[in-house]
């Protein structure tokens, strides 16, 4: 069953506030809001929002920096296969 961006938004907040800044919180979950939007568009109309592993690659890559989170948000819509292969091989490295 599909869940509605407001139950979206309250799933992601924990993690969002273990790799933000308390005062970046609500503005990167906005900007996830906007990516589900975009990823809806794009890959729609089955797809309503970024799927998990492609969210996880983001987050990853962002480091908890906003405007990383911006950038690599706004990469993994447009082609979410090159985030993929910097995310795997930022975890080859911390292997």
């Amino acid at each position: 069953m599909a869940i509605g961006r407001d139950q979206r938004r309250r799933d992601r907040r924990p993690r969002i506030m273990r790799q933000f800044d308390p005062q970046e919180v609500e503005t990167a979950l906005d900007l996830l809001e906007l990516t589900d939007m975009a990823w809806h568009d794009c890959y729609g109309p089955r797809e309503l929002e970024i799927p998990e592993r492609v969210l996880d690659d983001v987050l990853l890559l962002a480091h908890g920096n906003l405007a990383e989170l911006i950038r690599f948000a706004r990469e993994a819509v447009m082609d979410f296969r090159d985030v993929r292969i910097d995310a795997d091989a930022e975890r080859a490295q911390q292997t």
